[in-house]
């Protein structure tokens, strides 16, 4: 871990607090935790963990975990103040990031999430932070995130790109207000004006197939209904160029997740400092993201069903 002195970070105003999902994954909330409280603005930040409950005919061993991460969540001060919100009842990934968002965000304006199989830098808040003091009142920016793909060019240092993501990020009220979670309305628009293509990232990756299958129930993702909604009204996200984020829950142990290590990253050492950037989104590195999703689904095994449904798995929850 790194060790830093988090009282040099000059920070403007209240940091935004932040908003944890976990469910039965005690080691990998564990590893998030740590991490997080390594980041330099962790001294000052509120955090809000939401434990989701057992689903009906849970195992004893399933049950037992949930407890574990009970147990894990109050073992340290992981930020300046932790409060837990355990629920009595499974209400799913999607239901519990949703209602845990929203009641946040309302009560504070804006909100920093992120799930028991995040792992952070050092400088993750950080960045976070200065993108919602930076953009605050700037409407075309809808929220920041801290993870971005291993792809093989060099991108810019941060850029815009249209649409929103989901391993660790952060909004405004008036970012998570345009939510539209009916995705029947979000595939319509999308099909009427013929956007699939240019929301498929050049048609390198099937969101909208994610989007078919969230309407059909095949899947219960409240990511895909949070990228198709800022990209219909055409809102931007921020990005770094290196990743803040590292995904460790890929090994099978998700609700979403298959195993694979496609998405794994090297974790930036250094600050990300926010510049003056055109506001508009950045085509050369959305190309350049799209020629990775090509490269990584040229070269998974199996058919091409097989593939698609394993990176749909791996990338959106």
């Amino acid at each position: 871990m790194v060790n830093l002195n988090a009282s040099t970070i000059e920070t403007k105003g209240e940091p935004a607090p932040i908003v944890l999902f976990a469910f039965n994954r005690p080691k990998h909330l564990r590893a998030t935790l740590m991490s997080l409280k390594n980041n330099t603005l962790a001294h000052l930040s509120d955090l809000f963990i939401f434990i989701d409950g057992p689903k009906n005919n849970f195992s004893i061993d399933q049950t037992e975990k949930i407890e574990q991460v009970k147990k894990i969540a109050r073992e340290e001060q992981w930020c300046k103040k932790v409060t837990i919100v355990e629920s009595p009842v499974n209400k799913g990934l999607a239901k519990s990031v949703i209602d845990g968002v929203s009641e946040i965000v309302e009560k504070f304006g804006k909100v920093i999430v992120l799930e028991d199989d995040l792992v952070s830098s050092a400088y993750f808040l950080q960045f976070m932070n200065d993108a919602l003091t930076l953009y605050e009142n700037e409407d075309r920016v809808i929220s920041a995130t801290g993870y971005i793909y291993p792809v093989r060019q060099e991108l810019p240092a941060t850029y815009f790109l249209k649409g929103a993501d989901c391993w660790g990020w952060a909004t405004w009220k008036r970012g998570w207000d345009l939510l539209e979670k009916d995705g029947k309305n979000l595939l319509t628009e999308i099909e009427k004006n013929k956007l699939e293509n240019d929301f498929d990232f050049y048609g390198s990756y099937p969101y909208t197939q994610m989007l078919r299958d969230q309407i059909a129930g095949k899947n219960n993702s409240w990511a895909i209904l949070w990228y198709a909604s800022a990209y219909l009204k055409n809102k931007l996200t921020i990005y770094p160029g290196q990743s803040l984020i590292q995904n460790i829950g890929n090994d099978g142990s998700g609700t979403h997740s298959g195993v694979t290590n496609k998405w794994e990253v090297s974790l930036t050492e250094k600050p990300v400092s926010l510049g003056s950037i055109e506001l508009k989104e950045n085509t050369k590195a959305k190309k350049i993201i799209a020629d990775y999703f090509r490269e990584i689904m040229g070269t998974e095994k199996g058919s091409l069903i097989g593939k698609l449904k394993n990176k749909l798995r791996a990338i959106l929850k």
